[in-house]
């Protein structure tokens, strides 16, 4: 029942929602920075060591100078799905260029202990039906979905023609020709008649600008390049036997430390984890698969309905069952409930909007509960606390995290929101004290929010000599966010300005690949040399885009991350940064009836 400023939880406990607002408010505050995304150092000069590749040896090979159909930069989900779109409709002469030593994208570099998907593997691997592929487990770890990216791969040729190792450098448009130039860092120079960049947000690591990060004597490295010649064990998880009687710090508690530490805390003498902000860390039940039960619902399209189904849950649809049941459709539950408890004369966006923030305020109340219930040490739980609504940062979904702060040598470093002091040649500095360890671990993630040509590597030069970086200087500009006015003949694979899921984002990348493929099939079979988006068209949807209610994660008071750009307001940037606005499952209907028709409205086929 609502009173004012104050409502029950469904199990009875009063919570006032005007003091949650003034605490989160002030726990944002004591983390913003004026820096915003400045805050992280970019791994270039010094730095750039972090980034080799431990996984692969580079293979010599002689340069490219030739043509090819299609080139597609990344080798990661998007790639693949597109490649394989692109293979099933007949166009056989399809290059993958990936900067890793193999497919896999991000699942080629994430290989810490414990890595795993935080969304149901049934959903979130793509092409499963396709390679016959059944998940071993409801949330896949990640040597098995390296293994599934590699057997797309396999199944549909993509290794046969690509680079790996290999770096775009320059792409640009010859007008005369209608042909894209492509250069690398190894030396290659050749062409193809259409271009699709998936490089996705995931693949260029960041460190924390903290003072003194050079100084460190000991070893160091990045979760995205874990060094398990130091640590012993494996991605399987093995132990890291060689960390027995080390001292080890970890920098960061977002979505990787939460998969990460407990299998670190059991392995070292002592480890420190060294937290600005807690994530919120929800129940993830993770459990085998059922193959008797797998074979009863596999029937022809399962995995479509499953993935519309978990779509239908996480947004505006009434969907009559939820398939996939898990954290992220039970966020979506909860909040359908509310709002239908509203009365009809209820039914307005104000009252809608408080319905989501009780419900949120009722979910977060019961992950604080869930430290109190697990964690033993009433300071540690006190500080692994999230005070802030539940999509301000990516959920987290755990059943070891909390756990692991009960192993004895594994220590919690709250620094109340300011971050590292510094570090010393010895060790860690917070408020003061210094922590002396052997090895400092960055789990400080990967660029989101900076440009897209400077996470790409390169920029991208399109018709009359213009420059996407000089074209995208207020914000992004697309027609579905796959199509780009002034470059012809180029995709993207990503999830902005089209549907915008980040819940599962392969959904994304899946309908977009198909998109992809029928369109440059439909150009081949018709003769038709360029693929652009009228300039008109790309407006239109632009209007459409910001007609919307915006992005719910720039609420004032939420904590600063990658999902709000830290906090900082970034303009324009910010409010073309969203989805279609009436919802993920609409954009999905309304993008294969656009693609079906064969009319491609909005594109010019020259």
């Amino acid at each position: 029942m609502t009173v004012t400023g104050r409502f029950a939880s469904p199990d009875g406990t009063a919570i006032d929602k005007e003091s949650l607002r003034q605490r989160y408010l002030e726990e944002r505050n004591k983390r913003l920075r004026p820096d915003g995304n400045d805050q992280y150092l970019r791994l270039t000069g010094h730095l750039a060591h972090y980034l080799d590749d431990p996984h692969t040896p580079m293979t010599p090979r002689e340069p490219k100078t030739d043509h090819v159909t299609v080139a597609f930069i990344g080798g990661g989900f998007a790639g693949l799905v597109t490649g394989a779109r692109l293979k099933e409709a007949g166009v056989d002469d399809v290059r993958i260029i990936e900067k890793g030593g193999g497919f896999g994208g991000t699942w080629y570099w994430n290989r810490y202990p414990g890595a795993q998907c935080d969304t149901a593997s049934f959903v979130y691997m793509p092409l499963l039906e396709e390679t016959g592929h059944v998940p071993t487990e409801k949330y896949a770890h990640a040597p098995e979905i390296l293994e599934h990216c590699r057997r797309i791969g396999k199944q549909f040729g993509l290794y046969d023609d690509a680079l790996f190792h290999t770096e775009v450098k320059d792409l640009r448009w010859d007008e005369e020709r209608s042909r894209w130039i492509i250069r690398t860092n190894r030396g290659d120079d050749f062409t193809a008649r259409f271009v699709a960049m998936g490089t996705g947000p995931l693949h260029v690591p960041k460190l924390p600008g903290i003072p003194g990060i050079q100084s460190f004597k000991g070893h160091s490295f990045h979760t995205s390049r874990w060094d398990y010649d130091y640590t012993g064990g494996d991605p399987s998880g093995a132990p890291m036997e060689k960390l027995a009687g080390k001292r080890v710090a970890v920098i960061g508690t977002g979505a990787t430390a939460v998969q990460c530490v407990p299998h670190l805390a059991r392995a070292c003498e002592e480890l420190y984890v060294f937290q600005r902000t807690p994530s919120s860390v929800d129940v993830r039940n993770n459990q085998p698969t059922d193959f008797e039960w797998f074979a009863q619902i596999a029937t022809p399209g399962w995995q479509q309905r499953w993935l519309e189904n978990f779509t239908a849950n996480q947004t505006n649809s009434m969907a009559d069952e939820d398939l996939v049941m898990d954290g992220w459709t039970d966020i979506a539950r909860r909040l359908r409930s509310k709002v239908m408890k509203l009365a009809p004369e209820d039914f307005t966006p104000e009252k809608m909007m408080e319905a989501f923030e009780e419900s949120d305020f009722e979910k977060m109340e019961e992950i604080r509960a869930r430290v109190d219930s697990i964690v033993e040490d009433p300071e540690t739980a006190r500080n692994l606390k999230a005070w802030y609504r539940q999509l301000c940062k990516r959920p987290c979904f755990h059943d070891e995290y909390l756990q692991a702060y009960n192993v004895p040598g594994t220590h919690l470093v709250d620094t109340d929101g300011k971050g590292v002091e510094r570090i010393t040649e010895n060790g860690v500095v917070v408020a003061g004290r210094e922590y002396e360890v052997d090895c400092v671990i960055y789990a400080s993630g990967f660029e989101v929010g900076t440009e897209y040509t400077r996470r790409a590597g390169y920029d991208m030069t399109g018709r009359d000599g213009v420059k996407l970086s000089e074209y995208w200087a207020e914000g992004m500009r697309t027609l579905h966010g796959i199509h780009v006015h002034g470059f012809p003949n180029a995709f993207i694979v990503q999830p902005t300005q089209g549907a915008n899921l980040i819940s599962n984002i392969p959904h994304n990348l899946t309908e977009a690949g198909r998109t992809i493929a029928l369109m440059i099939r439909h150009a081949l079979d018709n003769g038709f040399d360029e693929i652009e988006v009228a300039k008109e068209a790309e407006d239109a949807w632009v209007e459409l885009l910001l007609s919307g209610t915006g992005r719910l994660l720039n609420s004032p008071d939420c904590t600063p991350g990658y999902y709000n750009n830290e906090g900082q307001d970034a303009g324009l940037r910010a409010r073309l940064n969203v989805g279609y606005p009436h919802g993920a499952t609409a954009y999905f209907a309304y993008l294969d009836e656009w693609r079906t028709s064969g009319a491609f409205a909005g594109l010019e086929f020259r």
